[in-house]
């Protein structure tokens, strides 16, 4: 260890992430956009987790889907949009630039890129062609407010048109120019998810005109971004961040020192907290447990997990493209698998050798109760399914 560096234990790393992910009472939020400006990013790939993260961290969790809808659809003060690693999340609008310039702009280049690229492949008209049909089906949808694909091609009835993905191979397909379009716009930030067709499970969205933001300098961006993750999540390792954020090795490393963070010691190794953030943290005054969903920014939230998952749960909890499932916790660290069943009754099950003892069982049962009490008799099924889970389900 360096002379002058901090060690941070994983039982300190534990009682930070309790408090600043508000999963302890005390500092439960009042409101979905409390909650998204702590946590910098809801997992939005399946529509379910952003409600079900967020109604874990409301303090009256029964206003969950009402309070979550006006923000989403009628304030707009959180955005579903495209970010980290091309995955769709829910944001704090007013991230929503640091976002576009800090991971999109690179990764919307390479979609045109490859839109284009496939069409020429298959005979489809051009560049020029596709720039038309897009300002066409813009226009289109500033008009309507919110469409969906289909209405949108009502429109501009050239986005039924067809062509032929990777003809010849196994995975060969037949894309619609609405799909990949719609896509692009997303990844270029110039469209954003609107209200499902269903209701808040749905996976079904209609598409909205993304709300203007200024351009930001890419350096600025990425130093912005880390900032406020690290904040929420630090201490956390160099590979921690590149997991997280993304981007090249180089970027992270650069954005580190624009912020001046400062270097810990953690048992996976070097770790870095924001400058101010060097000091203990003393642990929660009281136990607790928490429900949180499939692809949960917790227990999503760093690459190096062991400090609060055991390696030897892990083949319970995830499936095979490492999305992690539904998790049980206790006092900072994951111990069982949750699931709903046809019922609406929330069972769980204790996977840590030896268990976890009455006092945890009882705290665990309590929010199980209180999940089921504000889902009430909708069901949820996780897009992506764990072995526990399904078991569990049934």
């Amino acid at each position: 260890m360096g002379h002058g560096v901090r060690y941070i234990g994983p039982d300190e790393r534990r009682a930070r992430l309790a408090s600043r992910h508000r999963l302890i009472g005390p500092t439960r939020a009042s409101s979905p956009e409390e909650v998204a400006a702590s946590l910098v990013a809801l997992h939005g790939s399946d529509p379910a987790t952003v409600y079900l993260a967020l109604g874990a961290r409301l303090t009256d969790a029964t206003r969950t889907v009402q309070a979550t809808e006006r923000a989403l659809y009628e304030s707009r003060s959180m955005v579903r949009m495209h970010g980290m690693r091309h995955t769709v999340f829910v944001f704090p609008t007013d991230l929503t630039a640091v976002v576009h310039a800090s991971t999109g702009l690179a990764v919307a280049a390479r979609e045109r890129a490859s839109l284009l690229k496939d069409m020429a492949k298959a005979g489809a008209p051009d560049a020029a062609w596709l720039k038309e049909v897009e300002e066409s089906m813009l226009s289109a949808l500033a008009l309507r407010g919110q469409a969906t694909a289909t209405e949108l091609a009502e429109d501009e009835p050239r986005l039924r048109e067809r062509f032929a993905y990777a003809a010849g191979k196994s995975y060969e397909g037949v894309h619609t120019v609405s799909t990949r379009l719609l896509r692009v716009l997303g990844v270029e930030g110039k469209v954003v998810r609107g209200r499902p067709l269903g209701s808040w499970t749905s996976g079904q969205f209609r598409w909205a005109v993304a709300p203007e933001h200024p351009e930001l300098d890419l350096a600025q961006a990425q130093s912005t971004l880390l900032s406020h993750w690290l904040r929420t999540c630090g201490p956390a390792t160099e590979a921690d961040l590149k997991w997280w954020t993304g981007w090249k090795v180089t970027d992270v490393r650069r954005a580190l020192a624009a912020i001046g963070a400062r270097e810990v010691s953690l048992d996976e190794g070097p770790g870095h907290v924001v400058a101010e953030d060097v000091d203990p943290v003393a642990d929660p005054a009281e136990p607790w447990a928490a429900l949180l969903p499939a692809l949960d920014p917790t227990a999503m939230g760093w690459r190096q997990r062991d400090w609060y998952l055991a390696p030897e749960l892990r083949p319970h909890l995830f499936d095979y493209s490492g999305n992690v499932g539904p998790t049980v916790w206790w006092n900072g660290r994951v111990v069982g698998v949750w699931a709903q069943r046809p019922n609406g009754e929330i069972a769980w099950r204790v996977l840590t050798p030896g268990g976890v003892g009455r006092e945890a069982e009882t705290a665990i049962g309590v929010e199980a109760e209180r999940l089921r009490g504000w889902v009430g008799e909708t069901r949820v099924t996780p897009r992506f399914r764990t072995p526990v889970e399904k078991e569990l389900a049934r």
